[in-house]
């Protein structure tokens, strides 16, 4: 498994947690959207439904799709390895979550700590998400893969989340004993024996393994308030301008009660629309597997003063594009 591509999978549901699908449906064997609203609103659909595969068939076009799916089990070249202490510790984690009646042993464990936590840091909580809040923000002005209003729309999203973190009861012992009933539930159903089993799984397996796990994150977040069906049921998609093969698209959404937008761009190919960042993501990638970025060589031995090096010969590289 390509973890980078968790992290594509994360950055396209942050924003497909801001949208909502009006139950307008494409046929599921095409790919992309006859229209740009289409395309963004079946995509919802796929990602509220957890299909992870039809999403990625859906998403992008059918020679990226391919390559995706080729691409899958293999590794980055700056992946680091898998030890034997990472194997150690994702054995005990999963022997703890899964062993029998696994709910209430970790919840009497979980109990005490929850009462310390809450004395110790109830006032201070606030606070201390408040000062995570401004890392986000500063994170989110240095990032350079951003535009300036893809920055302007991911603090709009923090400015609403910040006051439900704050106010959410993080230390309630029922919520507590909720949520270590679905992480316990959905880590038996992952049924996941090893870290390297993890990282190579197929591309098929893997779209499962996502499926079982939002399903179970979804159910977290609702314990704490925080429903992510609400928010995909809230969507407005409208083309603001179609420009030959490019369309801008507007998404206004309501994420806790608070009406926010986000912006779009999908490109036309073949006939399809689809979203254009996850075909440059995809190509990018792709492009870093067939040619990864030579490690840096060492300093060469300096040539014998017998033998120099002619003065007017020269080295030539070529420069290939890696995604930061």
């Amino acid at each position: 498994m390509r973890f980078q591509t968790l992290g594509r999978i994360a950055l396209f549901l942050a924003m497909l947690v801001l949208v909502a699908c009006h139950n307008k449906e494409e046929t599921a064997a095409m790919p992309g959207g006859d229209t740009p609203e289409a395309a963004v609103q079946q995509s919802v659909t796929l990602i509220k439904s957890g299909d992870f595969a039809g999403f990625w068939k859906h998403a992008l076009p059918p020679a990226d799709y391919a390559n995706l799916r080729t691409d899958w089990p293999h590794q980055r070249p700056d992946q680091r390895p898998i030890t034997d202490e990472d194997r150690a510790r994702f054995t005990l984690a999963i022997q703890q979550l899964t062993a029998p009646n696994a709910e209430t042993a970790l919840y009497d464990q979980l109990k005490p700590k929850l009462v310390q936590m809450d004395q110790q840091y109830h006032d201070q909580l606030p606070v201390m998400i408040g000062i995570g809040q401004a890392i986000l923000t500063t994170g989110i002005a240095q990032n350079k893969a951003l535009t300036e209003n893809q920055k302007q729309q991911a603090r709009d999203a923090l400015n609403v989340l910040l006051p439900w973190a704050q106010q959410t009861p993080w230390f309630d012992q029922d919520k507590a004993k909720q949520a270590v009933g679905v992480v316990v539930v959905t880590t038996r159903q992952l049924d996941l024996k090893s870290p390297d089993q993890l990282q190579n799984m197929d591309f098929d397996t893997a779209m499962k393994a996502y499926s079982t796990a939002y399903g179970g994150i979804k159910q977290l977040l609702a314990i704490y308030g925080l429903s992510v069906d609400d928010t995909l049921d809230s969507v407005k998609v409208t083309t603001v301008g179609i420009d030959h093969h490019q369309a801008h698209v507007k998404v206004d959404y309501t994420l806790l009660g608070k009406p926010l937008s986000t912006d779009s761009q999908l490109l036309l190919v073949d006939g399809r629309w689809y979203s254009q960042d996850l075909i440059n993501s995809e190509r990018a990638q792709h492009e870093q597997l067939l040619h990864p970025a030579p490690a840096p060589s060492s300093t060469a031995p300096a040539p014998a003063a017998s033998a120099p090096a002619p003065a007017s010969s020269t080295s030539t590289a070529s420069t290939l594009p890696v995604k930061p």
